[in-house]
């Protein structure tokens, strides 16, 4: 093909799903992608950020081994468009005389034809780029059969300076390449910030985001496209892979996007309980997947917590893949015992009862001696906890599948989970969920089945484990408002101490007792260290626990 459009231009819009450091799996995808955009006799196809390195690749840019091995990946797959059909604009690290960059490089004609690389680094929250990267230069646009294309990355367009000099340089349209991960409600502010763009330049752009997990961040997808009125032209589906066309046309030296809107049905709209479901359970299948992991185990206790991680698991996996196992104690409720059964029969995966009673005596009789005199406490409870962990680990060993563990955010934040117990585990889909959103994420799951999901349609959760008061059933009779606060209390406290630093007085004049307040405030600081030893988990809030808050583990502050 050597059509040289100079008034419409077709670009396929590659939202793909890489693996950080698979530098030989991510040039086969995108060359599957380059293969699919010459089936659509497109111009150029496009790739996210760091696309070809996966991001965020972290420490691995500044292995001098990766840099070369991307830049040879680059070269490789910049050969393939030798034909001077369709080009290629891919996302890269870039090292260049002891400067290593974020970059996107257009590859056509066989070379790399321009380099253009990030200037704003984000250094807050999830993101560290100015510890591996190096700013570039303000850019120009790069010209690509005789069209000037602006090529801000990411960061670049949430400030208004960058595209203000690609505005200024004679640049007619924005392609911004993103690797921006998902939060709630995390889409309508891209598009709040790309609208701004536009409207300050006049100029159209084209928004492409990657999808899929990584550790901890899940990337959504829902790549788009605005005309420089700040209609939408385009709308690719979020949290799947996708490969489609943008016709551009310059009408009167405007560029649009031509033909009517191409806007993915999705399944939950944007913010809902079902699009944080979605998240969870793409979040698990690729952690499972990209490390190569048979399955998953974990125990199911009865309780709300386990269910719905069971059931996110199926639903990531398929019920082959999940083996759940119930390992009751002495006091272990009837309840539990038919509520888990009823639960892993309802999903339909393996399921094993493994009593506990025998390891758990013989440890309480093997420490008696040094616990004489002293009252059974927590130290016994946790016996049990730890006990599982055991047994839960041993099976994870034995069999290769990775152990699941099932702590909420709320618990995660108090620290009423048992470190080497409970906490035991190589993920937690719902670390990041608080409570009361378990309850609604297991309700939206038991009323419908969503679009993907892997596991069986109807009921999957019994109603009794929703309804039932939570327990960790460690001694008689316990319930957890024992010791914590009603979890609708408990929540809207932490939500404002973890997401927001909301003062404590202000947290008082939302209707909150004191004395509350300043507990869980201590429970929180408390629990610092726990959380430093837990496993990750699917990252769903504007703060979640590791990457995005991080606290010291000695600390003495306490608001009064």
């Amino acid at each position: 093909m050597t059509d040289k459009r100079t008034d419409k231009l077709v670009v396929a819009v590659a939202q793909l799903n890489p693996i950080v450091g698979d530098l030989a799996g991510n040039l086969e995808k995108a060359r599957a992608a380059l293969a699919r955009a010459r089936e659509l006799d497109a111009d150029m196809v496009v790739f996210s950020e760091l696309f070809m390195t996966g991001y965020p690749p972290e420490d691995l840019v500044l292995k001098p081994a990766f840099q070369a091995a991307a830049k040879k990946a680059i070269e490789a797959l910049a050969s393939d468009t030798l034909d001077g059909g369709t080009a290629i604009l891919m996302g890269t690290i870039w090292a260049d005389e002891g400067r290593i960059y974020n970059s996107m490089a257009l590859l056509e004609g066989g070379k790399i034809s321009a380099l253009r690389h990030k200037v704003k680094l984000p250094n807050y929250g999830v993101f560290d780029e100015q510890r591996v990267f190096d700013e570039g230069p303000m850019p120009g646009p790069v010209n690509f059969r005789g069209v000037r294309i602006g090529v801000p990355i990411c960061e670049d367009i949430w400030v208004e300076d960058v595209v203000e000099c690609l505005e200024e340089t004679g640049t007619e349209f924005l392609i911004a390449a993103n690797g921006s991960p998902y939060t709630r409600n995390k889409a309508g502010m891209r598009l709040n910030v790309a609208v701004a763009r536009v409207t300050e330049s006049d100029l159209p752009l084209l928004y492409i985001n990657q999808v899929g997990g990584q550790d901890e961040l899940v990337f959504d997808g829902g790549s788009f496209a605005l005309n420089s009125d700040r209609s939408l032209g385009f709308q690719a589906p979020r949290f799947r892979e996708d490969v489609s066309c943008v016709s551009w046309i310059r009408d009167r030296g405007v560029w649009r996007i031509e033909g009517k809107i191409e806007k993915a049905d999705d399944d939950e709209t944007e913010g809902s309980v079902g699009d944080v479901y979605a998240a969870l359970v793409l979040g698990l299948r690729d952690y499972v997947e990209k490390n190569g992991f048979p399955g998953v185990v974990l125990g199911l206790s009865g309780g709300i917590d386990s269910a719905l991680t069971a059931a996110i698991a199926v639903d990531a996996l398929g019920a082959d893949r999940v083996h759940a196992i119930m390992l009751p104690y002495h006091y272990t409720s009837e309840d539990s015992l038919k509520d888990a059964a009823d639960c892993a029969r309802a999903l339909g995966v393996r399921y094993d009862i493994c009593d506990i009673e025998k390891p758990v005596d013989g440890f309480i009789s093997t420490l008696a001696p040094l616990f004489e005199g002293r009252e059974a406490d927590k130290a016994e409870e946790n016996i049990q906890s730890r006990t599982r962990g055991v047994i839960l680990m041993a099976v994870s060993n034995k069999f290769g599948a990775m152990l699941v563990t099932t702590g909420n955010k709320s618990e995660v934040s108090v620290g009423y989970a048992t470190l080497y117990g409970d906490m035991n585990g190589g993920f937690n889909p719902i670390k990041d969920i608080y409570k009361s959103e378990v309850y609604a994420l297991s309700q939206y799951r038991n009323a419908r089945k969503p679009d993907g999901a892997l596991g069986p349609s109807g009921l999957v959760i019994p109603e009794n484990i929703i309804t039932k008061a939570p327990t960790a059933e460690l001694r008689e009779n316990q319930t957890d408002q024992d010791s914590l606060p009603p979890y609708d209390v408990l929540d809207d406290i932490l939500e404002r101490l973890v997401e927001d630093e909301t003062p404590v007085d202000e947290i008082v004049a939302r209707g909150h007792d004191r004395e509350v307040v300043k507990q869980v405030q201590h429970l929180l600081y408390l629990a610092e260290y726990k959380r430093r030893q837990a496993a990750p988990g699917v990252k769903i809030s504007r703060r979640n626990f590791g990457r995005d808050r991080r606290y010291p583990i000695t600390n003495k502050f306490r608001e009064d």
